[in-house]
């Protein structure tokens, strides 16, 4: 069994192939007399939608649902042997040109779908990641060169653009949260460089969350979805752009009818960036949450389970300064209802950065309103060396740092939910704390000091204080090994 691209992974005996995603509604432009008959009539928003007839569906999107080509520079993967120094020595020809180029050339396929006039183009990042050129065909066999505008791979959405000298066809986005379980659909796009392909078959569940990417709300599908349609369009039946065909659950690496597509509102948020800023400014609330299950809505007091349960209100987070507790059930934000952590997580992160998010939630039996001004998602890469990670302290263990864990540090260290304490970033090398017999580590996390829970730098000063005669006592949790020691540092 292999992966199919960069982002393939296998989940239990089963392969998940990286396909892709777009926008759309009808054809604008160029598509023939049907295709402008049915921009008019999906263009009528005030009257009621009627499905059409799926050949005319086709007819009008396929002419902006393009195939893209793309040429990546590669590392060559040497065998072993090749690697050592005297194999090489003695055994390498220095003539043989294979054995001095390290590098190939890669050749991928996938699709995309024209959303301007102007030629602006929405596919997936992994389509057109770090390639070295990008050919973009359309169904005429008219071929351009395109450039990347923007990526998102946390969505694995890139918008890349092309230049013509006519107007091109295109795609406008259909409103995704609309859709119904059952409702048929339309799969686009270009599997296993065949050609342009069309495939029918039904919304098969909505909200899927499949660990392929990091924020994700998948709209599951029968539609036949194989390898090349990564970009490609899924349509409903009155030829709006739904979803973006995303990924496959197959043991072969060939559909097997359960398919997966980026929702259409999730992309065109994505789109609104990448236009204006080439990246995605995402929006964060500062909080670690939970489902509610059965016996926690019975503990609450619930009727049923609902909303999702805040487990920890991380140091100097909007949610703080909201006056959010640990305990609170976020039941709807922005008036939206709330189901599942992974639905208020993508909510959260694409609302603008100063939004001011109105919480609906409930404490101690009542239900209240918040408002939380969200602040910018913390770069990953900051959060280790920064104070925006949180409060950090030098005061206690001479030589080491250690920090407040934040959603962020929590994620980039690997620390479990269940795991509740300070993380060390930073240990000198000359400390009592490195040259103990069991060393302390950067990315160890304190538990207990001197046999005291600390889960604060307060707790922590505390605890090192009371007792100065002896050596200090450390039970830390370590990622690496996944368990629980005990360390003594001498004073």
């Amino acid at each position: 069994m292999r992966t199919h691209g960069k982002m393939g992974r296998l989940l239990a005996a089963a392969m998940l192939v990286a396909a892709g995603f777009v926008g759309g509604l009808a054809l604008t432009a160029g598509g023939g007399d049907r295709a402008a008959e049915l921009a008019v009539e999906s263009a009528a928003a005030a009257a009621p939608a009627i499905d059409l007839d799926p050949a005319d569906v086709a007819e009008a999107t396929m002419p902006a649902v393009v195939n893209i080509n793309t040429d990546k520079v590669v590392e060559r993967q040497l065998h072993p042997f090749l690697n050592d120094p005297f194999f090489r020595r003695f055994f390498e020809n220095p003539d043989d040109d294979q054995n001095q180029d390290q590098e190939r050339i890669e050749r991928s396929l996938g699709s995309g779908v024209v959303i301007s006039k102007d030629g602006y183009i929405v596919t997936n990042n992994h389509v057109v990641e770090s390639a070295e050129s990008i050919k973009v065909s359309f169904n005429d066999r008219e071929t351009y060169d395109a450039e990347v505008v923007g990526t998102d791979p946390q969505t694995d959405v890139a918008l890349i653009k092309i230049t013509a000298t006519r107007d091109l066809p295109f795609l406008r986005f259909g409103d995704s949260d609309r859709l119904r379980i059952g409702e048929r659909v339309m799969a686009v796009g270009n599997p296993f460089g065949v050609g342009q392909t069309v495939t029918m078959g039904i919304v098969s569940a909505k909200g899927r969350s499949i660990n392929l990417m990091e924020y994700e709300d998948h709209i599951q599908t029968d539609a036949a979805i194989n390898p090349g349609n990564s970009g490609g369009a899924l349509v409903n039946m009155r030829g709006e752009v739904v979803g973006i065909n995303a990924a496959i659950l197959s043991r072969s690496g060939a559909s097997a009818g359960v398919g997966f597509a980026i929702p259409a509102n999730m992309v065109e948020r994505i789109l609104t960036s990448l236009r204006e800023d080439g990246s995605v400014k995402r929006a964060w609330l500062g909080i670690n949450v939970q489902p509610v299950n059965q016996n926690i809505a019975d503990y609450y007091g619930l009727e049923r389970p609902m909303g999702v349960l805040v487990s920890r209100v991380n140091e100097d987070t909007p949610a703080e300064r909201a006056g959010l507790k640990e305990g609170d059930i976020i039941l709807a934000i922005d008036g939206k209802s709330v189901d599942t952590v992974s639905q208020l997580r993508n909510t959260v992160s694409l609302m603008p950065v100063g939004h001011d998010a109105k919480l609906d939630i409930r404490r101690d039996g009542k239900e209240l309103a918040k408002s939380v001004t969200l602040d910018a998602l913390p770069d990953q890469e900051q959060l280790a060396t920064t104070r925006s990670a949180g409060p950090s302290d030098t005061e206690g263990i001479e030589g080491v740092t250690v920090r407040a864990l934040s959603e962020q540090l929590r994620v980039r260290a690997n620390v479990p939910e269940e795991v509740d304490g300070l993380l060390v970033t930073g240990v000198d090398s000359r400390s009592n704390a490195a040259r103990a017999e069991t060393p302390l580590a950067v990315g160890d996390v304190i538990l207990q000091v001197n046999e005291r829970k600390v889960t604060t730098l307060a707790e922590y000063r505390d605890a090192i204080a009371e007792r100065t005669d002896r050596p200090i006592l450390l039970q830390v949790y370590r990622p690496q090994s996944q368990g629980r020691l005990i360390l003594a540092i001498p004073r």
